[in-house]
């Protein structure tokens, strides 16, 4: 029987498939006891199964490259940091010394009692935290039982579930996976923004999803609207029909753009840069047109190892993306490692209580002046090589760059003097991505050369809204006119003292935000390659003289609803 369900568009684009329902995971054991003489067979047995799950994670981990690379591998990278934490470990071999439980019992006891400690605590960040418990206890326990934690799935099929892991999106979509519904969840998920970079398409806070769909119900899902359909009727087949092949068609046509200027219908010129953290990404940025990379993430080469990189493997890395891009320019952006971005090298602190307010970015770098020096050493060299910048993340004060500043002149000296060849200028940036940073710009624009938004951070700690609690989804937008005046001040001021100024957050890539930002007076994006065509289709749709009269209104709106009439007149 045909049913109409409501969702949230996450990840644009259609798909018709069999419903593969997975229920919520929960570790139903019941309680039992073992001999005292099968407590060291029972021991050997569980930590079998945690190191045989610590190899899958780095089989995996190994797999990943690009985009997936950085949106998974934050989340292994915890997982793993979880499976070696003294604390789960040595509670699991308590429990089966002392209370002689099976390793089954005593996972679900450990897990209920770190569940029950996060679950306390005031933080949102660490109460959000459970589900990794949950993700990474789930994997021992099937490791324990020779079974397959991966979420399955088979071609043409659509999973339903409550929620989806970032590590999971990848595999699923390898397996053929056609799109995914989600009864919790939001669309600013990291979730949210790997489905979209691999145009896989996406429904969350589908509330009756679970409750509505049975395993094998065919699902036609729109990830643009949210809107699900089970058991279309033949209406429903032929608009889905329809708009798989207008689909096909704009594809096609985008794919022609690659070589089209991103100019407005006014004839104004706007530079679409790339973010990027992997040879492929610089590849394909090269490929679609890219004026350049607007954002080169450094961190990935400390996230994948145990030992910080040196100098020399940093040079190699840096010096071959600036040779990827052919002359165009590369913006490296200084090691941001800390809040969800745990590494196992030992440079993020790992007891911090907020640590998306700690030791993270800039901070963490002036922390650790030689790590700091060896890195920027390795982005002058590769200077020589082409046109580079530097960007550093997480700034909140003039002293930050003042002191950025100084030792970058210090190692643009000692290299001179070495007689290495690097180039004349090499601009240094700043992320404006804290809210201080934002209202203090007038007080240090004059010791950057150049600005990045990072729209992400800056809005979550403009609204106090953590953009991976789903409870704050609603409240958690960047259609605030907070935000809308926050970002007008940063571009007006920018161009006032002559610096250039791009934004490099989410918004930047989803061309719903291109006629917004334009208004604002943005002139230069940097997003991901995979959303660069549609941008540069609506760059080109936008008449910026029309746009400029009309950013009064945008400035003037008291409420997000006004900003979304705005939006679409």
């Amino acid at each position: 029987m045909r049913q109409l369900l409501p969702g949230h568009g996450a990840s644009r684009g259609n798909a018709l498939g069999r419903a593969r329902v997975r229920l919520p995971h929960a570790l139903e054991v019941l309680e039992e006891h073992i001999a005292a003489n099968a407590v060291d067979a029972e021991l050997v047995k569980l930590h079998a199964a945690i190191d045989t799950v610590r190899g899958e994670m780095r089989d995996l981990r190994e797999r990943l490259h690009g985009a997936l690379a950085h949106e998974v591998g934050e989340f292994l990278d915890l997982h793993t940091l979880l499976l070696d934490d003294p604390e789960l470990l040595q509670g699991l071999d308590d429990l089966i010394r002392t209370g002689r439980y099976s390793a089954d019992y005593a996972l679900r006891l450990q897990r209920d009692r770190l569940a029950a400690v996060f679950a306390g605590m005031d933080d949102a960040y660490f109460r959000s935290r459970v589900d990794d418990i949950d993700q990474v206890i789930g994997r021992i326990h099937a490791a324990l039982h020779r079974r397959d934690v991966s979420a399955k799935g088979t071609s043409g099929e659509i999973l339903v579930t409550d929620n989806v892991a970032p590590a999971e999106i990848a595999q699923l979509q390898a397996q053929g996976v056609v799109a995914i519904v989600t009864s919790a969840g939001s669309v600013l998920s990291h979730s949210a923004i790997l489905a979209r970079s691999l145009h896989l398409p996406l429904v969350v806070g589908a509330v009756q999803a679970l409750q509505r769909i049975n395993d094998g119900d065919v699902l036609m899902v729109d990830g643009g609207n949210g809107e699900l359909i089970v058991e279309p009727d033949a209406a429903d087949l032929r608009s889905y029909r329809a708009r798989v092949r207008e689909l096909a068609r704009e594809r096609k046509q985008l794919y022609r753009l690659r070589r089209e200027p991103a100019r407005t219908l006014d004839g104004i010129d706007i530079k679409l840069y790339s973010n990027a953290e992997s040879r492929e990404d610089v590849a394909e940025a090269h490929a679609l047109g890219s004026a350049g990379i607007g954002l080169y993430r450094t961190e990935f080469l400390f996230l994948q190892r145990n030992e910080v990189p040196d100098e020399e493997e940093q040079f190699r890395a840096y010096r071959d993306v600036v040779l990827g891009m052919t002359g165009r320019t590369v913006t490296i952006r200084t090691l941001d490692l800390g809040a969800d971005k745990a590494d196992r090298t030992g440079l993020v602190m790992s007891d911090e209580p907020n640590p998306a307010l700690g030791v993270r970015g800039v901070r963490l770098s002036l922390s650790r002046e030689g790590l700091f020096e060896s890195q920027l050493r390795a982005i002058v060299r590769a200077s020589g090589y082409g046109p580079v910048r530097v960007l550093v993340p997480m700034v909140s004060c003039r002293e930050e760059v003042v002191a950025v500043r100084k030792l970058l002149k210090r190692v643009i000296r000692d290299l001179n003097s070495a007689g290495h060849e690097i180039a004349d200028n090499i601009p240094l940036g700043a992320m404006i991505e804290v809210p201080a940073a934002a209202i203090a710009l007038p007080s240090f624009i004059g010791a950057v050369d150049f600005l990045s938004v990072g729209t992400n951070d800056l809005v979550q700690y403009l609204l106090a809204a953590d953009r991976n609690n789903e409870a704050l989804a609603d409240l958690y937008s960047p259609l605030h006119p907070a935000v809308m005046r926050l970002l007008h001040t940063i571009i007006r001021t920018a161009h006032l003292r002559g610096k250039p100024v791009a934004v490099c957050g989410e918004m930047a890539g989803d061309a719903m935000f291109t006629p917004l930002l334009l208004s604002l007076g943005l002139t230069e994006f940097s997003l991901h390659p995979a959303t660069l065509l549609e941008v540069r289709k609506a760059v080109r749709e936008c008449d910026l003289a029309d746009l400029r009269k009309r950013s009064a209104a945008l400035l003037r709106a008291r409420d997000r609803e006004a900003i979304e009439r705005w939006m679409h007149p």
